[in-house]
């Protein structure tokens, strides 16, 4: 079952294929951002070869958002697909710890939410969780070359979808990707959406990538779909996973 795939082949991900963790976010002037106006894609962005495959963002879009009644910076942006609303930020609410499941064909995965260090992100992870955005979504993009990667998060299966908002970093100082990591892909700096990669082995890439959470069960899972391997469709390392990573069901568990 690879229908996105197809699409993929065909056009939509061209668009995307070049990016490395990239995602495409334009910010919004107003509500529209749930219609209306087309969704804009991604361009193009290179690889450093001095970063020894890190990823190179696509140029900011937008410039760091907050002030007290939206510290996270949440800001209408497109593409808006699967629209579900803007998040609010309750802070005694994004405070609450909690674990996410990922329930799929492979096996399950657990995160632990890092909502001390991160609360805007995993106030917004939530938020998504708890309106189904990625119940039935796919997993995109797998690298098994110079950085380790699952790529998800994103409804249209094509590396440039989003939720309709975007908000800012957090979390970036002295950075780090080992095995196990869950952070937020972007298209440049506070242009955080729903796109997230997991790291299935340890990864050296700038501190520039948004760590909110850490896989506490589930690594087995994640090595078996790397073990699988990627048909290079972007490059060679870099492609859509052999495996289909379908999220039949994601679900929130309450740390007490």
């Amino acid at each position: 079952m690879r229908v996105s795939q197809v699409s993929s082949r065909s056009g939509r991900f061209a668009a995307a294929a070049a990016l490395l963790l990239g995602v495409g976010v334009v910010a919004a002037s107003g509500a529209g951002a749930a219609g209306g106006a087309a969704p804009v894609r991604p361009g193009h962005a290179t690889v450093a070869a001095a970063d020894a495959g890190a990823p190179a963002a696509a140029p900011a879009v937008h410039a760091a958002a907050a002030d007290a009644a939206n510290p996270c910076g949440y800001v209408p942006s497109v593409p808006a697909d699967d629209f579900k609303g803007i998040p609010q930020f309750d802070a005694k609410k994004a405070a609450q710890p909690y674990s996410v499941v990922f329930h799929t064909p492979q096996g399950d995965i657990t995160v632990r939410a890092l909502t001390s260090a991160a609360p805007c992100t995993t106030n917004s992870f939530r938020f998504l969780i708890e309106h189904g955005y990625y119940n039935g979504t796919h997993c995109h993009r797998l690298t098994t070359q110079r950085l380790w990667v699952l790529q998800c998060g994103d409804p249209t299966g094509t590396g440039s979808g989003g939720p309709g908002y975007s908000f800012n970093d957090e979390n970036l100082a002295g950075a780090t990707y080992p095995a196990g990591t869950v952070a937020m892909a972007n298209a440049g700096p506070n242009t955080n959406g729903s796109q997230f990669f997991f790291t299935w082995k340890d990864t050296k890439l700038q501190p520039n990538y948004t760590p909110f959470g850490v896989v506490t069960s589930g690594m087995d899972v994640l090595q078996k779909i790397a073990a699988a391997g990627e048909d290079d469709q972007n490059a060679a390392g870099d492609g859509y996973p052999n495996d289909f990573v379908q999220f039949h069901h994601v679900r929130i568990l309450t740390d007490r």
